[in-house]
């Protein structure tokens, strides 16, 4: 290997108008600069650009400060490590952040679900708590019970392992414990349920018994991302939001939004903007309206807790593990496949959209649907490498793979460590809300659009 080249904070220029921090590395030597969050060694050869994509926070005066506790991708690819190419897991410590790297493509380690759910929640008919209309979320409490989010009513509606209701709070309303447009739910230690509601974006407190007890309101939050990047709420009340930097305008397919995520306290203070994100590429085809991203653009997915915070841009194949206090812990990478995007999965989309909208001339088809349709519109080249990114009750991460148009989605799951652990393959009928140690609770949706909570058992 070549002459190294270290990478700190002094060999970092920040560049505000993309969002990240690049430095640039000669063969001539090694420039002067470290950190004891990262040194990487490339190796000799042309001038290299390193884009780090690293934590930063506004300070008073409202230009970016960025302490670097972040490993950047490209880098890692043309790093030098010892890698057995015929092991699975790969573990480099890197001054203290672990780089986990898995290959799930050669992996036949399945995840299974039981033959039958062991529990159902919901019906077509009958009293009002078991009928279910736009479940927004889903998670089970210490001692068994079950919590649904029932967008429709505005209701958190609890129910035993039998399937028998127990009690709901919540409803719509302006009030105390009432809600605008309930969303997300998260069940801390001790049983608290924490409920999403907005706008603008606040969140409900209710005891383990449905008693309303406070409301929480991010600051600079209101109208989150964590709608679409899910954020959530940690073990201790601090709170993960996500939401789009402001004063940002699309219309070139060219530039992405910048999606900043936020770290609030119990009380709702801001305590940092632990990283920014690059969010789908926006831009316009006709004219007076009609913004679309590219076609199979990627977003950023932000998943929160327990002790973990994991965050994947959807670009590489990468999600980075943050700890309670917000700190890089660990970067963990899997090999990937089949992500390229052929003209049939273009013409396979397009003919999928049509039939779900009805096409032109259809009620409420308008500029944006001849947008999503148009030959003129931008493609990636590749799929993202993640639809979805979940933090298991046990710590494990599940990241959904985003599937070709017409195939079926499947998930990965990845032990603590980081380690792959094994494949799933839910039905198609079925949508994870929340992964345990040995079971995924699911919505589930009938041939007659009767929205279902099912609770199966997960085998290892």
């Amino acid at each position: 290997m070549g002459a190294p080249c270290g990478v700190g904070v002094a060999g970092l220029e920040w560049n505000r108008a993309r969002g990240v921090a690049a430095a640039k590395c000669s063969p001539a030597g090694v420039r002067e600069a470290a950190t004891p969050n990262l040194l990487v060694a490339l190796p000799s050869g042309a001038e290299t650009d390193i884009f780090v994509w690293g934590m930063i926070e506004m300070n008073e005066a409202k230009t970016w400060r960025v302490p670097m506790v972040a490993i950047l991708a490209a880098a890692l690819s043309a790093c030098s490590y010892d890698v057995d190419p015929a092991a699975d897991v790969s573990v480099v410590d890197s001054a203290g952040v672990e780089i986990v790297v898995s290959d799930p493509s050669s992996s036949e380690n399945r995840c299974g679900l039981g033959d039958v759910p062991v529990v159902t929640l919901g019906s077509k008919e009958g009293a009002d708590p078991h009928l279910f209309h736009q479940i927004r979320a889903s998670a089970r409490l210490s001692d068994g019970p079950i919590a649904v989010v029932d967008g429709s009513s505005g209701e958190i509606r609890v129910f035993d392992e039998t399937g028998a209701h127990l009690r709901s709070m919540g409803g719509r309303g302006e009030g105390p414990g009432e809600f605008r447009n309930a969303w997300l739910l998260w069940v801390l230690p001790g049983d608290s349920l924490w409920v999403g509601d907005y706008p603008p974006w606040r969140v409900n407190v209710f005891s383990s018994g449905g008693v309303f007890a406070r409301v929480v309101r991010p600051e600079h939050v209101r109208s989150p991302m964590s709608i679409r990047g899910r954020g959530g709420v940690l073990d201790k009340g601090n709170s993960v939001n996500v939401v789009q930097s402001m004063g940002e305008a699309g219309g070139s397919f060219e530039t992405p939004l910048t999606y900043l995520v936020m770290a609030h306290g119990p009380d709702g203070v801001l305590l940092d903007t632990v990283a920014a994100l690059p969010g789908p590429r926006p831009g316009s085809l006709l004219q007076g309206g009609g913004f679309v991203p590219p076609l199979f653009e990627p977003y950023s997915l932000v998943a929160a807790l327990g002790s973990t915070v994991a965050m994947t841009t959807a670009r590489d194949s990468e999600v980075r593990v943050l700890d309670p206090e917000f700190r890089l812990r660990r970067i963990m990478r899997w090999t990937d496949w089949g992500r390229e995007v052929a003209d049939a999965h273009v013409q396979a989309a397009r003919e999928d959209f049509i039939a779900e909208f009805g096409g032109p001339g259809s009620p409420g088809w308008g500029a944006v649907h001849d947008a999503a349709v148009s030959d003129n519109r931008p493609v990636s080249e590749l799929f993202p490498s993640a639809s979805d990114l979940m933090v298991g009750r046990d710590g494990r991460l599940w990241v959904k793979r985003h599937p070709p148009p017409r195939e079926e989605a499947s998930w990965m799951a990845f032990a603590a460590t980081g380690a792959f652990a094994c494949h799933l393959h839910p039905d198609s009928q079925l949508t994870p809300l929340e992964f345990g140690d040995d079971y995924m609770l699911a919505q589930h949706v009938d041939e007659l659009g009767v929205e279902r909570v099912v609770m199966y058992e997960l085998l290892p």
